[in-house]
């Protein structure tokens, strides 16, 4: 890590599945979940945040099923519902029953997905979802973090599809880091799996918009202005639906306001929690 907080490396059996989690501060819990993209991690996705954040919670960032330093597995019949249904484990094994959720891309919108459902799995009492919900662009950005095939350059290229500023998706000690972690044993094959498709499989038909008029809990959704994955104004497409719903677009910054601009989006989300 690098920052001064005192933030613990845990593991965890749930259900026979090794489980990593960076845990910091003490107090009311905070989940933070990181985004989906090839090479993510909890240490990767919040380690500018713990600092602040620990100060005040009790800090939870766990490493998805198939990232970081968790079991490399994919669930081919249920796919990234196997996810949150391990998510929900975790959090039943740790006691956690009430706690604000913080999730950047992918977990931004499963966490929407699994607030809007029937039947939510996760004990969210606030949601915030950084960069995660509603319409993907089509673009040659999207395409380099669906196409990483563990190449340097193609690291390089996700990371422009990621960050807005040079300081991240140009400096050579940050990519190689990046590159490292995304070829951890398993790491590349775990991601990669979501995207297998049998040859007689019927064609892929485009998934039902999540029913968002259906979440009851405070949510914010936080808009990257130079987000290069999502299209400008989707948040607020998004947050039209939901009762309780309101939006903020930080500036200068991409897919990772949470990296990019620490300060802005800490103000940002204090002020969101302390309402």
């Amino acid at each position: 890590m690098s920052q001064s907080a005192e933030v613990h490396s845990r593991f965890i059996t749930v259900d026979s599945l090794e489980t990593h989690y960076l845990e910091a501060g003490s107090g009311e819990p905070l989940v933070l979940l990181h985004g989906g993209e090839f090479g993510g991690s909890a240490e990767l996705g919040w380690e500018r945040n713990f600092e602040e954040l620990a100060k005040h919670y009790h800090v939870i960032a766990p490493d998805w099923l198939g990232y970081g330093q968790s079991a490399k597995v994919h669930d081919f019949v249920l796919g990234v519902r196997k996810m949150v249904l391990h998510l929900a484990r975790f959090l039943e094994e740790l006691g956690i029953t009430d706690a604000p959720f913080v999730g950047n891309s992918i977990a931004g919108t499963l966490l929407l997905a699994d607030a809007a459902s029937e039947a939510p799995l996760l004990p969210a009492n606030r949601i915030v979802s950084v960069c995660g919900g509603g319409k993907v662009d089509r673009n040659e950005h999207v395409t380099a973090l669906f196409d990483y095939d563990g190449s340097i350059e193609a690291m390089q290229r996700l990371l422009v599809a990621l960050f807005h500023k040079e300081e991240w998706n140009s400096n050579p000690a940050y990519l190689q880091r990046r590159h490292q972690i995304s070829l951890e044993p398993g790491a590349w094959e775990a991601v990669a799996s979501a995207r297998f498709r049998r040859p007689t499989a019927p064609d892929r038909v485009p998934a039902t918009p999540p029913a968002y008029e259906r979440i009851s809990v405070p949510t914010l959704l936080i808009e990257g202005q130079y987000d290069k994955l999502k299209p400008s104004g989707w948040a607020t497409e998004v947050a039209e639906p939901i009762p309780s719903a309101r939006v903020v677009v930080i500036e200068d910054a991409g897919h990772c306001p949470q990296i990019e601009q620490t300060e802005r989006f800490h103000e940002v989300l204090f002020n969101f929690l302390r309402e």
